[in-house]
């Protein structure tokens, strides 16, 4: 069984070799090392040899009809389709095996504090595992799991977190949503963060001298220069995000904040807090203590009708300004 699982694992890796258009045509020996080194950590061709991934190569050919040719020219591996992908074909049981083997592994972990971040992901794994072929039937028929849409921009991860591991400077084109305009930029990237099912990359912004966050499905034409850069300060990640609810962060204060929920309301607020400052300050009252961005608002919009603000003034008066502005679109039925 280990053997066939570390076929099933390699025909993966083999596959995302290949479909990289960041580095594309791999060789042979460019194949195994990937293998090696996902495998068994290393590369140095101990555990894996080029005549393994000769016959994973024609495996993939013969049970998978994976349109694998090699170029003379670039001396490399390509898909004559270049819109196949291995993952389109079911997983087989064996792959299913492997796949509930490497959950169980890891929910061994979950306390580990390195993982802790990752508890629910694994766990959402397990349970779409453990579901997966239910009495013959697909499983979709019984239960549903939430799907993202926004994968846009993801194709950037591998650059951008080479980029920061080598503190390597990138430029790219960068459209915001207020003006539409896509405008020239050159960062130094240092951390990534996804929210809401989007990546985001957070920079040193050489224009404006600040830590400065961009959504990567904005992002076009992204190159990474061979040019180093070291910040005079260095970036935090825990600090940066820590009076802060979602992506956005802004060059002031923190602020108090504090709110009176009804019954039921107040019920989802103490269950699943807005942020980690959240505490009671009685019966169906909270405050917490965050810098006022978009993502708060519009989290206490979603509480609309059942939440009142109670403190600070200028977001008591953004509030408003945002329910007289709704108003004013049911009333007049122009959204501009």
């Amino acid at each position: 069984m280990p053997h066939i699982k570390n076929a099933l694992i390699r025909y993966r890796i083999i596959d995302r070799m290949i479909r990289n258009p960041y580095k594309p045509f791999p060789s042979k020996s460019n194949l195994r090392e990937a293998c090696e080194e996902s495998l068994f950590g290393s590369t140095y061709g101990d555990h894996i040899c080029d005549s393994t991934i000769e016959k994973d190569l024609f495996a993939m050919r013969m049970e998978h009809d994976a349109p694998i040719k090699y170029s003379r020219k670039h001396e490399g591996y390509f898909y004559e389709d270049p819109d196949y992908t291995i993952n389109d074909i079911p997983l087989s049981e064996d792959e299913l095996d492997s796949i509930r083997f490497a959950v169980q592994t890891l929910q061994q972990f979950q306390e580990v504090p390195y993982f802790k971040e990752f508890g629910s992901a694994i766990d959402k794994i397990a349970t779409r595992v453990a579901v997966a072929g239910t009495e013959g039937q697909a499983s979709n028929a019984f239960i549903g799991f939430e799907t993202s849409y926004a994968s846009v921009g993801n194709q950037w991860l591998p650059l951008l977190l080479s980029a920061i591991q080598e503190k390597r400077i990138c430029t790219f084109h960068y459209a915001s949503f207020k003006s539409g305009v896509a405008k020239a930029r050159k960062v130094l990237p240092v951390y990534l963060k996804e929210y809401r099912n989007r990546w985001y990359v957070i920079t040193y912004d050489f224009e404006s001298a600040q830590w400065k966050t961009y959504a990567l499905e904005r992002m076009e034409a992204l190159a990474v220069s061979d040019a180093h850069y070291t910040p005079d300060h260095t970036f935090n990640p825990a600090e940066f995000f820590a009076e802060t609810i979602g992506i956005t962060t802004e060059n002031k204060a923190p602020e108090r904040v504090e709110i009176e929920a009804n019954e039921v309301a107040s019920k989802y607020i103490e269950s699943q807090p807005l942020h980690s400052s959240q505490v009671s300050l009685g019966t169906k009252r909270f405050a917490l203590t965050v810098q006022i961005n978009e993502e708060l608002i519009r989290a206490l919009l979603g509480f609309m009708g059942e939440i009142h603000i109670l403190a600070p003034e200028s977001l008591k008066q953004t509030w408003n300004e945002r329910i007289q502005h709704q108003l004013n679109i049911e009333k007049n039925g122009n959204i501009n």
